[in-house]
């Protein structure tokens, strides 16, 4: 499935900004699942092209010039194949066990480790189903509900709240799997959700290591595997290691506006 995507980042400061050094992490990588055909970033100030720690392209944006606002466009194609969510290897070469690592926003508490518990005999009985049964449990726990939760938001607070996003349902299923000793990670990208759309941000689902398959994608806001409608870019231990847009700035502290607008549809012949 060829897939056009166009995601646009627009920063509006009330005061002129002096300095900002952004990390980007907006570029798909190549897999068994899918495979970049053409990609750009136009950005004002310098771009630097580097490879972070978990195998993702990034990217360092400095703009050192006075200015009101900064926009960052990211846009492509890529051209995607249904592997039913599985990836057979490792593809950033790090041990496995690096995913069971729990984070600031993954940590599990009481809540979260009792809430796993009901799901370790299904696991052990049958892994790929048990982590299915898993992300429907979560599903169901947790309705997905835009503007309850931030960036910052933890995957214990959001159970005991009972809403969240996309990135919620996947902090949660992480830190159950990592709970239960089954390494997870992170997966930050765009959903090819039918009709050529926009919206205010990309995507989030999570993959968990199953012995003699690999990794297996879990969509859990979707109730489903990853699919050739997911578009993966970056993956990390958690959220704050594949942050589409991350930085520091001086000057424009005054008040910020930031729009977001992210346009996934089909490729156009």
């Amino acid at each position: 499935m060829k897939i056009a995507i166009e995601h646009r980042t627009h920063y509006r400061y009330s005061a002129a900004l002096v300095h900002s050094a952004q990390y980007l992490r907006l570029t798909p990588y190549n897999n068994p699942s899918q495979r970049v055909l053409s990609w750009r970033i136009d950005a004002p100030g310098q771009l630097t092209a580097w490879t972070d720690a978990f195998g993702n392209m990034s990217h360092t944006l400095v703009v050192e010039r006075p200015s009101h606002e900064i926009e960052i466009v990211a846009a492509g194609r890529v051209d995607t194949t249904d592997t039913g969510g599985v990836l057979p290897q490792p593809d950033d070469g790090l041990p496995v066990e690096v995913f069971l690592r729990p984070t600031p926003l993954t940590r599990a508490d009481a809540r979260v480790r009792d809430f796993a518990e009901g799901f370790r005999g299904r696991l052990d009985a049958d892994r790929v189903k048990g982590l299915h049964a898993l992300m429907g449990g979560i599903r169901e726990k947790v309705d997905y509900r835009e503007g309850t939760t931030g960036v910052h938001s933890t995957a214990a607070d959001v159970l005991a709240d009972g809403a969240g996003v996309c990135q919620d349902h996947a902090h949660i299923f992480i830190a159950c799997c990592r709970a239960l000793g089954v390494p997870a990670r992170y997966v930050s990208g765009y959903l090819h959700a039918g009709d050529e759309a926009d919206y205010s941000a990309g995507h989030a689902w999570a993959a968990a290591w199953v012995d003699d398959l690999g990794w297996v994608s879990f969509d859990v806001a979707n109730t489903v595997c990853g699919t050739e409608r997911h578009v993966g870019v970056a993956v990390a231990t958690d959220y704050s290691g594949a942050a589409p847009v991350r930085g520091v700035r001086n000057g424009g502290t005054a008040e910020e506006e930031l729009e977001v607008t992210v346009r996934v549809g089909d490729v156009q012949q």
